[in-house]
């Protein structure tokens, strides 16, 4: 048995008290009042549910062809780093998870990761669903390989198939995006009308179809606009955003880190980062999802789109409690409760049981999975302290006000 006790905070409390996980089951036993005795230090700490990351690009495949990048291994290692105990990865594959037989074979891969992987499932054109139940993502715009619809009658003819499931977009329009492939930089060649066109369309096929829906790494303002209408009306939606999109805007924008800083969706101006912000913190956006992207520094150089972020998702929380004075409990709420509550249904789904009441609180029940933040120490990105396998981040020379000391994995705990 492991007992933990100190600041505990869950989504809707914050109590000084203890833990007791049983380090067999993986489980938390009991919850209460402080007893003077830890197995953990804990001193100037919270102790957090585990915080999940449902948007993550782990690279790897049967293929093996792009694990130069990333793979399962070097996922959990940076994820362990940034506090963070549970994933889902993203379908964009060399050999794409869109049928049974892929994404089992993709699966058996995710058995070499001590943190969870929930794998979506891939939808493109002519894909039907899985026979057991998986989420799925929907790239409105071009990807890797053929994951990615041309026009909105093609994405809405596939979408037809999924009836009822859980489905993810990418929100940037095809035919947008094509109009503007000419313009002089990559923020003016995917605009924001190409999110919120894509919003539209993809709030629509959640009603018609009854999905549940999440939109993906949102960015725009306005955009966003759609999204909170349609929750108040009773659409089955929930959203993402990520550090990148919290952090950084386009007035930040120089030639000599324009490359390191570019990814779809794009920067956007510093109104829509400060409404993201906002938004997160009053509950509109449920999630933050790094879209942790392992593109080597080489690739970057070519013009590459994406960024790393695993390694820095805890210390990203301190900086939202630092700068723009989240509490304790609203990061529970969108970095482990929400995530929790998200990836609950399929934790039965092809892994077997031993799940518990699985991730986002601690309670007696859930798994014994918790994200430990010291508010006491600093830390300095740089690249001797990422452990990503493609060796940089966007932050780099950047002090985050505090740091992850330890990430408990049902009842392992991993100390930095």
């Amino acid at each position: 048995m492991l007992r933990i006790e100190g600041r505990i905070v869950n989504h809707d409390a914050d109590f000084q008290g203890s833990l007791e996980i049983d380090t067999g089951t993986g489980l938390i036993l009991n919850v209460g009042p402080s007893t003077g005795h830890s197995d953990v230090d804990t001193t100037g700490c919270i102790i957090f549910p585990g915080f999940g990351d449902l948007h993550v690009h782990a690279r790897e495949d049967v293929t093996g062809l792009q694990n130069y990048k990333e793979d399962f291994t070097t996922l959990a290692t940076a994820a362990i780093h940034g506090g963070v105990t549970h994933v889902a990865d993203m379908p964009n594959n060399v050999v794409a998870p869109v049928d049974d037989a892929r994404y089992s074979a993709k699966e058996h891969l995710t058995t070499a990761s001590p943190v969870h992987i929930t794998l979506y499932g891939g939808i493109g054109p002519g894909t039907t669903p899985l026979a057991r139940h998986v989420p799925y993502k929907a790239f409105m715009g071009p990807s890797v390989g053929d994951l990615f619809f041309a026009s909105q009658e093609q994405l809405k003819k596939a979408i037809a198939n999924y009836r009822g499931q859980n489905v993810s977009f990418h929100c940037e329009d095809p035919e947008i995006l094509n109009a503007h492939r000419g313009a002089a930089t990559h923020e003016a060649r995917r605009p924001a009308a190409a999110e919120m066109t894509a919003t539209e369309f993809a709030l629509h096929l959640i009603e018609k179809y009854e999905l549940v829906g999440k939109l993906c790494h949102y960015s725009t303002r306005d955009g966003l606009k759609k999204v909170i209408a349609a929750k108040k009306r009773g659409v089955n939606v929930t959203c993402e955003v990520t550090p990148h999109h919290l952090f950084f805007d386009d007035s930040m924008l120089t030639e000599d880190n324009r490359l390191w800083l570019q990814m779809n969706p794009p920067l956007r101006s510093p109104e829509d980062r400060l409404e993201m912000i906002a938004a997160l913190q009053r509950g509109d956006i449920d999630y933050i999802a790094t879209d942790h992207a392992p593109h080597t520094i080489a690739e970057k150089l070519q013009g590459v789109s994406g960024v790393p972020h695993l390694d820095t998702y805890g210390a990203f929380a301190t900086w939202l409690m630092a700068e723009h004075n989240f509490t304790p409990q609203e990061i529970a709420r969108v970095c482990a409760h929400n995530p929790g509550k998200w990836v609950r249904e399929f934790l039965s789904s092809g892994n077997g049981n031993g799940y518990g009441n699985g991730y986002g609180s601690i309670a007696p029940g859930y798994l014994g999975s918790l994200t430990i933040i010291d508010l006491t120490k600093p830390y300095k990105v740089t690249r001797e302290t990422i452990l990503t396998k493609c060796g940089w981040s966007p932050f780099e020379g950047f002090t985050f006000p505090g740091c992850v000391r330890h990430t408990v994995l049902r009842g392992k705990v991993y100390t930095r």
